[in-house]
């Protein structure tokens, strides 16, 4: 047993030596006319691919299961009997090689779970009766504790705010790139991080009863779902194996010919089915590669072809994944240039995550100088800035200073409100100057994507997020998806792709956080974007490289053309081994012809399957896309 996991386990190097004796047999011949050493070197190759291809065939017979190795070792025991020692070199090595092709597109590490593990918080700080610190391990934790949680720091549990407050990014959790602003008697999630501010926090769950904790357990739950698929060839040869050998026995048993029946078997061989398949998997995996598109695997390609729902997140996904100026419109007296530099002056003092966005939008190399600066809590900032008083902030700030909105101001402001923005005023000597719209800007490519999936065979496109249903909506609405749910946690996403498939969908999640992960892992296929995280990537069978979205058309389209791809093969090197066996039943083929015409359709199949490296898929004109989005309840 032990030498046969061995060999087994060195069947690759057992191929590449094969094949180098194989090159080295036709030198001997052609270069040097010594036959002695081709035929030395044609069968040394074949039983050193002979010996593993029949281990397999011994081990498939022993759970009752007729395998196409049997059909080879059958084959090259055949050719040799006969004396067909290239043949049955030719045979051996086509099979390993195609076993190896197959594996290197299917070794594809997946450490989601222990990167998971390393993103939970191992520590936290115990608050005591008296106030007293104590820095404790999570384990030690438990209900009713109060932690304390600094600047900059992860929150070690789930629980509820008992004093304190700041912005905390819940990207880990929720995936929304939006700082979210808690004070007490919010709840906050384990693995999410305070940005700023001071937390004492009441804890709720600890460990694996977590939000985070829960995330991890999906994510296990999937990857072991998602194991045990078989080849595609694995299922033809339960058919076509005992096929071909009960001809073999037929044939011999009435003509008496028992090299007729041998050559059967030789010419019956289905090299060009064995290596057909994974040429045109390897094939379509490499023009994958060039345009950014990671497809882990021939499983994939097989499982992706088939998708008809499509399941997005929003943040980083359907969206760019980080806030931006939208829209600038001016109302006073000083040029929008002027008041946008003002602004960005006076936002360099604060660390919210709308006043960066203002900076990344104004983009100004001098500023000038600030001064008397006063943060007033939960409205904004006022400063002095180049002999002028700035308010930056919301309509409360204004409003604390007895600055009237204009009609057409509020009626800008009701309309950006509406379709989804955040806003911030700009005031400046006690009037309005500026009013800024920050939003999560769609990406460009997004609509005509969405459209092409559409006419490749997409029949469902829906999208999940941990964004509030009005947002959601909004976004749906705009890219006519026809399912929006908002508001979710990563359990609850889950959750509705599990509904998707017990309805028979063949669902593909596209995310890219670690929110994600689970529901990447959970979907027949997951898609994440390149930028996303390492869970992400790693949890998923899709890999946007370059997070261009319109790539995910291409690797739509890519997959079906690949699987129609290996159909054809299949039924090339079926067909062609249906042609030499009755040719040679009826007297037209004789082993030196068949073997030719067998060599012939490898080279076939081997040359449609490469015609794949060059396959794009055409851009088709964008049509507006309109609709209402329907909101569905999760059941959990």
């Amino acid at each position: 047993m032990k030498m046969q996991r061995q060999i087994l386990q060195h069947k690759n190097h057992l191929a590449i030596i094969s094949g180098g004796l194989i090159v080295a047999a036709y030198l001997f011949q052609w270069g040097f006319h010594w036959s002695a050493g081709w035929q030395g070197a044609m069968i040394l190759a074949s039983i050193l691919g002979f010996v593993p291809i029949a281990l397999q065939a011994y081990q498939a017979l022993r759970v009752k299961v007729v395998s196409i190795e049997l059909l080879v070792s059958i084959a090259v025991l055949g050719a040799f009997f006969i004396g067909e020692y290239n043949e049955s070199a030719i045979v051996t090595f086509l099979f390993l090689f195609g076993a190896l092709l197959e594996q290197k597109t299917l070794e594809k590490t997946r450490s989601a779970i222990s990167a998971l593990t390393k993103m939970a918080p191992a520590t936290a700080i115990l608050v005591g009766a008296e106030g007293e610190l104590e820095k404790v391990a999570i384990d030690e934790v438990a209900a009713g504790d109060r932690l304390l949680v600094k600047t900059g720091a992860q929150v070690p549990v789930d629980g509820i705010i008992a004093s304190g407050s700041g912005h905390l990014n819940e990207a880990s959790v929720t995936g929304e790139s939006k700082m979210a602003a808690k004070t007490v008697g919010d709840r906050v999630f384990a693995g999410t991080i305070l940005e700023n501010g001071t937390l004492q926090v009441t804890t709720e769950k600890v460990g694996e009863d977590t939000t985070f904790g829960k995330i991890i357990e999906l994510v296990e739950e999937a990857q072991d779902a998602k194991s045990g698929a078989e080849r595609f060839i694995d299922k033809f040869a339960k058919y076509y194996t005992p096929a071909v050998l009960l001809l073999a026995l037929v044939v011999g048993v009435i003509t008496a010919d028992l090299r007729l029946a041998i050559t059967i078997l030789v010419l019956g061989c289905p090299g060009a089915l064995v290596i057909g398949v994974p040429v045109s998997s390897v094939a379509g995996i490499g023009n994958g590669a060039k345009h950014g598109i990671l497809i882990k695997g021939g499983d994939v390609l097989d499982s992706f072809s088939k998708v008809d729902t499509f399941v997005f997140d929003k943040t980083g996904t359907l969206t760019d994944g980080k806030p931006t100026v939208a829209k600038v419109t001016s109302y006073g007296k000083i040029s929008p240039a002027e008041a946008l530099v003002l602004a960005a002056a006076v936002e360099r003092e604060s660390d919210h995550p709308l006043g960066q966005a203002i900076l990344d939008y104004a983009a100004v190399k001098e500023y000038p100088v600030v001064s008397q600066t006063q943060v007033i809590k939960g409205q904004g900032i006022a400063a002095n800035v180049a002999n002028h008083q700035v308010l930056v902030g919301n309509g409360k700030l204004l409003a604390s200073h007895k600055i009237q909105l204009t009609a057409a101001l509020q009626q800008d402001l009701t309309a950006l409100e509406a379709s989804g923005h955040s806003t911030v005023f700009v005031a400046i000597d006690e009037a309005p100057a500026l009013l800024i719209g920050i939003k999560d800007q769609i990406r460009p490519e997004a609509a005509k994507t969405l459209q092409q999936l559409r006419q490749m065979g997409a029949k469902q496109l829906v999208m999940l997020t941990g964004d509030n249903q009005a947002t959601a909506d909004l976004v749906g609405k705009t890219l006519g998806l026809d399912v929006v749910q908002g508001g979710l946690l990563p359990e609850d996403k889950s959750a509705y792709v599990r509904q998707l498939q017990a309805q028979g969908h063949k669902v593909a999640f596209v995310g890219d956080g670690v929110n994600d992960s689970p529901s990447i892992a959970l979907a027949d296929i997951g898609i994440a974007m390149g930028n996303g995280t390492d869970v992400a990537v790693e949890t998923s069978d899709v890999v946007l490289m370059q997070s261009s979205f319109a790539n995910l058309v291409q690797a739509y389209g890519l997959t079906k053309k690949t699987v129609l791809n290996m159909k054809e093969n299949i039924l090339i090197a079926v067909g062609v081994v249906l042609f030499l066996l009755v040719g040679l039943i009826v007297g037209y083929i004789y082993m030196a012809s068949g073997m030719l015409v067998h060599e012939l359709s490898i080279l076939v199949v081997v040359v449609n399957g490469m015609r794949l490296l060059g396959y794009r898929v055409k851009s088709s004109p964008t049509k507006a896309l309109v609709g209402t989005p329907t909101t569905i309840p999760v059941k959990n």
